[in-house]
């Protein structure tokens, strides 16, 4: 039962920090995708590639944002040195970005075509496509970092 406890408190963990470096990944996002167009035009349409700069550089920010998050709150130290724990972190990492960036392309392309408006705010077909692939990108690696580089 102790396990049940702390395992669900692992993933609750996971999803706040995960969360939180979501909102630093999106409003980042935001940031680039507003402000880089203006110093950079082919941002929109880098070679059929939409943000491209926008999302790396948000990305960054997002990944080394759950990375503290993640050893600070998340997960136990895993039997892998700090040092090594970092690389195998940002290679997962940087594979996860790659994934996220390739849905990231599907879906501004192909599926989120308008604008979706909320109460108190409208989401662009942009941020929705990058929340989407944040979401979908996120199991991937709870799934990797917690059996490869955590040990859990």
């Amino acid at each position: 039962m102790r396990e049940l406890i702390l395992r669900q408190k692992q993933i609750l963990f996971f999803i706040l920090a995960g969360g939180l470096s979501a909102i630093v990944e999106i409003g980042s996002f935001k940031v680039f995708s507003t402000y880089l167009p203006h110093f950079f035009p082919p941002e929109t349409n880098f070679h059929g590639i939409h943000y491209p700069f926008s999302n790396i550089f948000s990305t960054i920010c997002g990944i080394l944002t759950n990375y503290f998050l993640s050893i600070w709150f998340v997960f136990e130290r895993g039997k892998h040195s700090k040092r090594k724990e970092f690389v195998y972190f940002m290679a997962v990492s940087f594979i996860s970005t790659l994934f996220s960036l390739g849905f990231f392309q599907i879906f501004y392309s192909y599926i989120f075509k308008e604008n979706i408006s909320l109460i108190f705010y409208t989401l662009s077909p942009e941020m929705i496509s990058k929340i989407a692939a944040i979401l979908l990108v996120s199991i991937l690696n709870y799934s990797v970092k917690k059996k490869v580089i955590f040990n859990g």
